[in-house]
């Protein structure tokens, strides 16, 4: 591979490539003939002077020096004169154009090609379409009919007072079942927030609250606190496989209390140990044979997309069949949106892929067809390229394993690794920006590149001084961004383009075209909302160890009158709300009976505003030997 130094078709000599040079001997000698004839006497016209260019260097002094460094950057940065362009050379040519030679030598003539590759799309759809109806709707569970379909962050409850007083938003509590059915890869879905159980605080791990009771960890004794993700907790139980999923029956069993903290199935659950009202089990014996069968279809859109690319050198035929291929497949398969209707799915991926379509083709125009146009190398074309792209289109499976979820610096700063990943990223961008940079130059480019993203940095500046608005940069965005900086045909910008490509698709398959500029509470999602906390005094603890009969009970009380903007108060004990009371009504205090004898019990309290509530505060603790601990300063999540 390099650049390409072709002689001129007439059989002139070859050129010799040099950088800019300030004067030619043609336009001097030019210049010293117009002198000659404006001095003659075969004129008898009026002569006027031309009028001296404006030059900012006679009025405004620059150093001679700063002169001759600018001068030597501009000839720099155009690059070779004339320009060469990059032509990839293949390695084992004959091996590469195997496949071309094979289908021109079988299949002549340019309609047999049509008729067979009429064929090959009709063979492709009849294969992706039976596997994904397969994948798509279950059987019937004997005794429970169709499962439900649910996502991997599905719960039973709400966070904060989303239930309700005592929960009875999220009722029954027990003696009812669901027949259900997960999807593939839930094992790595995380809180991406902090999030209180009791007195602590998780973040950056699955919301899993229990396991297994027993030693032998059966199911019979395995239970999961009801704000569990019911995927991960039926993983960890081993019900179902996360490469897969899989259908099954889970039953509600009401209160339990002493959640365990168990690592199983690449999970580690947490313990609490008090008592919550909802809880739920896996009925043995219902797991059904239902797969979620998104590698099967990756078997199937690999093969068909791979056979096309290597038997395939018309650009126009090969990327709008890969687009195609490839973002159905993440739309309905490997990523699809996180909803549980899959008639819906297909209805969102088809409303997104005429307008990914308009992207692509300017992407097409101006990016693809350059640089694949007379492009031979099928092997390396199929490896780099294809493989790229689907490296970004499998993004839940590749990229999303960097532990950096958002780009804002509360983000990184919490979450583990994020700084070193980050600083690994941005020095892979750097060094391979300084490449491409390097290969445009040579291609006597790199001037209107510089141009192109000076606009795109002078807009993303402008958009970042929008006032109450914060930009974020998706990866769809990504791709389009940086793939114009790739239309030139060497190996390197193979592999970018196919990933950039890749990153686009999978980008708005999953979650269309979000905007540039978001709104702050838009990206806080289940953050923190940053409202005032309660100041609530030291409680009046009434434990009666010696009394028989009566119960240990905790008084409350508050400052009044409430804060500006708000008018109530919410107290949650062991995170279901169990008081919310307003000034209005005379509520000045809350007093709670002990509701389990032995076990610790955790409360947090929030102003609320109407039916809006605020941030709530740590949890105080009321210990299991009848003290209290106070709780730490700033919100709980």
């Amino acid at each position: 591979m390099g650049p390409r130094d072709d002689p001129d078709e007439e059989g002139a000599l070859q050129q010799r490539y040099h950088d800019d040079d300030n004067a030619s001997v043609g336009s001097r000698d030019s210049a010293a003939s117009e002198a000659n004839i404006q001095g003659s006497d075969a004129s008898d016209e009026e002569y006027y002077s031309p009028q001296e260019p404006y030059y900012a260097n006679k009025y405004i002094p620059i150093p001679p020096r700063l002169q001759r460094a600018w001068r030597a950057t501009v000839k720099w940065t155009k690059g070779p004169q004339p320009p060469r362009h990059w032509k990839i050379h293949p390695f084992f040519p004959r091996i590469q154009t195997a496949p071309i030679k094979f289908l021109n030598n079988y299949f002549p003539k340019k309609e047999h090609k049509v008729v067979l590759l009429v064929f090959f799309y009709l063979s492709w759809l009849l294969s992706f379409g039976l596997v994904l109806h397969r994948s798509a709707f279950a059987a019937d569970i004997p005794g429970y009919g169709s499962p439900v379909r649910i996502r991997c962050t599905d719960r039973y409850w709400n966070d904060g007072n989303g239930c309700g007083i005592n929960g009875d938003l999220c009722r029954p509590f027990e003696n009812s079942s669901m027949p259900f059915r997960c999807p593939a890869n839930c094992k790595h879905v995380e809180v991406v927030n902090p999030h209180a159980v009791g007195d602590q605080e998780i973040n950056y791990r699955p919301l899993v609250i229990g396991g297994p009771t027993d030693k032998k960890e059966t199911l019979k004794n395995t239970y999961y606190r009801g704000d569990s993700f019911i995927c991960g907790a039926a993983i960890h139980a081993g019900f179902i496989n996360d490469a897969s999923g899989g259908c099954g029956v889970l039953s509600l069993v009401g209160e339990k209390s002493d959640y365990p903290s168990v690592k199983k199935g690449a999970i580690s659950s947490i313990g609490f140990d008090s008592y919550f009202p909802k809880s739920f089990s896996f009925v043995g014996g219902t797991a059904s044979k239902c797969r979620d069968l998104r590698w099967p279809l990756l078997a199937v859109s690999l093969t068909f997309t791979i056979l096309l690319s290597l038997f395939t050198t018309s650009p126009a035929v090969f990327f709008p069949s890969v687009f195609l291929g490839i973002f159905f497949h993440v739309a309905l398969a490997s990523d699809p949106p996180n909803l549980t209707d899959y008639y819906a799915i297909v209805s969102i991926a088809l409303g997104r892929f005429l307008p990914a379509s308009f992207c692509m083709f300017a992407v097409y125009k101006y990016c693809v067809k350059p640089q694949q146009q007379g492009l031979h190398a099928q092997i390396e074309k199929t490896f780099l390229w294809l493989g790229g792209c689907w490296v970004g289109a499998l993004n839940n499976y590749t990229f999303d394993k960097i532990p950096i979820q958002r780009l804002t610096p509360h983000d990184i700063k919490q979450q583990p690794g994020a700084i070193p990943a980050l600083i690994i990223v941005v020095l892979s961008l750097f060094f391979i920006a300084i490449g491409q940079a390097w290969a445009l130059r040579v291609e006597g480019r790199l001037p209107r590149y510089l141009g192109i993203y000076g606009i795109f940095v002078v807009t993303l500046l402008a958009l970042v001084a929008v006032p109450k608005m914060n930009v974020r940069i998706h990866h769809y965005i990504l791709g389009l961004l940086l793939v114009p900086g790739t239309a030139m045909q060497n190996r390197p910008s193979l592999l970018f383009q196919g990933i950039l490509i890749g990153l686009f698709i999978n980008g708005i398959a999953r979650w269309g075209f979000d905007s540039i500029l978001q709104t702050p509470d838009e990206l806080r999602g289940d953050a923190t909302l940053g409202s005032l906390l309660p100041m609530v005094l030291p409680p009046i603890i009434h434990n009666n160890f010696d009394i028989a009969g009566l119960m240990a009970n905790i008084t409350f009380e508050w400052e009044h009158p409430f804060p500006r903007h708000y008018d109530g108060l919410s107290i949650l004990v062991n995170d279901v709300e169990r008081f919310r009371g307003y000034e209005d009504a005379g509520k000045t205090s809350f007093t709670w009976v002990k509701h389990l004898e032995g076990v610790p019990e955790y409360f947090r309290f929030a102003y609320m505003n109407g039916n809006r509530r605020g941030d709530y505060t740590k949890a105080g603790a009321w210990r299991k030997d009848g003290g209290w601990t106070q709780m730490e300063d700033g919100p709980s999540f």
